[in-house]
């Protein structure tokens, strides 16, 4: 399909979308006022019918930013459900946990501050699902602790794992400060793909979901 064509298709997509809750419509407007990435309209809409197939009660985010995402997923998840997520960056830490209490969710949502790697490691698990949208650039060494905490039959979801089209150029063709970045996310891309515990699917939503169950 050509470029010009797939940009109409995804924006008749998004055209489709209902409006969310009114505080999820005030965050997605504040994040683009201020240049806060959150998750693409049609991403979005992925994660909202995948969380209420597999239904999860314990789920974990690795990468808070302002608490879009968790907020997305606390609305979408059982009665019974929890969001613990995980944010390095100090700035945005206070604005999501105003946006919790804003949203009404902070029972529901659990922020951790700090390394996300390190905080991993002192987890116990099992999460039936886990949101990974953190640096792309640390994907590949976040994943043995998120195969070991998802429980069996969990769900792992990657999100921006194609880099608007660069993953599929040689590292030569792409900047070379970005050249650390893609050549992790090639090594991450390839490791869901032959990982003896997870069978994994890669679609090119927004900016490129993987979509990975533990065996």
């Amino acid at each position: 399909m050509p470029e010009w064509k797939e940009q109409r298709v995804t924006t008749y997509i998004q055209s489709l979308e209902s409006p969310e809750s009114q505080i999820l419509e005030q965050i997605e407007q504040e994040a683009s006022d201020t240049y806060v990435p959150v998750i693409r309209k049609e991403t979005q809409s992925f994660l909202k019918v995948l969380l209420m197939i597999k239904r999860p009660s314990r789920i974990l985010e690795i990468g808070t930013a302002i608490g879009f995402s968790a907020i997305l997923m606390s609305e979408y998840m059982p009665e019974d459900g929890h969001v613990t997520t995980i944010e390095k960056y100090e700035k945005r830490i206070p604005i999501a946990r105003e946006n919790f209490r804003r949203a009404g969710k902070e029972e529901k949502i659990t922020l951790l501050e700090g390394d996300a790697l390190k905080i991993m490691q002192t987890l116990e698990g099992p999460y039936d699902f886990i949101f990974m949208d953190a640096a792309k650039g640390q994907y590949i060494h976040y994943l043995p602790e998120a195969v070991r905490l998802l429980s069996d039959n969990g769900v792992l979801l990657s999100d921006n794992v194609l880099q608007d089209g660069d993953v599929i150029e040689s590292r030569f063709a792409v900047e070379r400060r970005n050249r650390t970045i893609h050549s992790r996310m090639r090594e991450y891309l390839y490791e869901l793909k032959h990982h003896s515990r997870l069978k994994t699917s890669i679609l090119p939503l927004g900016d490129g979901v993987a979509l990975s169950v533990k065996r």
